[in-house]
């Protein structure tokens, strides 16, 4: 049986000012898999999971959800399934670890539901649980990630969006974080779409991968293909 695709953007321009942010890219993600998005810095990856989301402005292409077109907008794709995790941990830190996962279930209409959610949370990210009632701000970059990450899961979305949920961790953490986005896929069947610079650490979880050069992709397939076609190097050398 064939998956579903959930997500599909064809040939998406976006400029801010004269600067062409995209040119053409065309990317999908289907039911349950991982795929990750690669290039060197200013490539357009994390502008594809803008646009994808509504936070980009599209001048020409077309994004589809389900098979249907849509404009995306934020609140909407929110309500159709979509969590975008935007990098740098952006968690209220002023807030306690729940009070933040209560902000992520803003749009659930029942209490007991965002109570079952937390819950369900809870067993993906003990460390959470146990800092539960502490300030955001006092958790190590590390747990904040898992924060960022566990509040996107709050709405219980068929589609996860991550910018660069690395940046700035230690190897360590860098390896735990990973190994979560993967329980995520497998418990939960996520489909997860990824923006990283840790090539290593997201080859070994990702079904497919895009690589991006110039707002344009210039390569797509199973990562082993990317690797020995020597594509992904030439990329980052500067050299194709």
């Amino acid at each position: 049986m064939s998956q579903e695709t959930l997500l599909n953007l064809e040939d998406i321009h976006v400029h801010y000012g004269g600067v062409r942010a995209l040119d053409g890219a065309s990317v999908s993600l289907d039911e349950g898999e991982i795929v990750a998005l690669m290039g060197p810095n200013g490539a357009g990856k994390s502008t594809v999971l803008k646009a994808a989301f509504g936070l980009a402005p599209v001048s020409k292409g077309a994004v589809a959800w389900e098979g249907a077109g849509i404009l995306p907008i934020p609140y909407e794709m929110v309500a159709r399934g979509i969590a975008f995790v935007p990098q740098g941990r952006r968690v209220f830190t002023d807030l306690t670890v729940e009070e933040n996962l209560e902000v992520g279930g803003y749009t659930n209409r029942d209490a007991k539901i965002t109570k079952e959610r937390i819950a369900s949370v809870y067993e993906l990210f003990p460390v959470l649980k146990e800092k539960r009632r502490a300030k955001s701000g006092t958790l190590s970059g590390g747990q904040q990630q898992m924060l960022a990450i566990a509040r996107g899961l709050m709405t219980d979305p068929k589609v996860l969006l991550l910018d660069e949920p690395s940046l700035g961790l230690a190897p360590k953490i860098v390896k735990e974080v990973f190994a979560l986005i993967k329980e995520i896929n497998e418990r939960r069947k996520t489909a997860v779409m990824v923006v990283e610079h840790n090539i290593k650490s997201l080859l070994s979880i990702a079904h497919r991968a895009y690589i991006l050069d110039k707002g344009k992709v210039v390569a797509k397939g199973l990562p082993t293909e990317l690797v020995e076609s020597g594509t992904l190097e030439k990329v980052f050398t500067g050299t194709l």
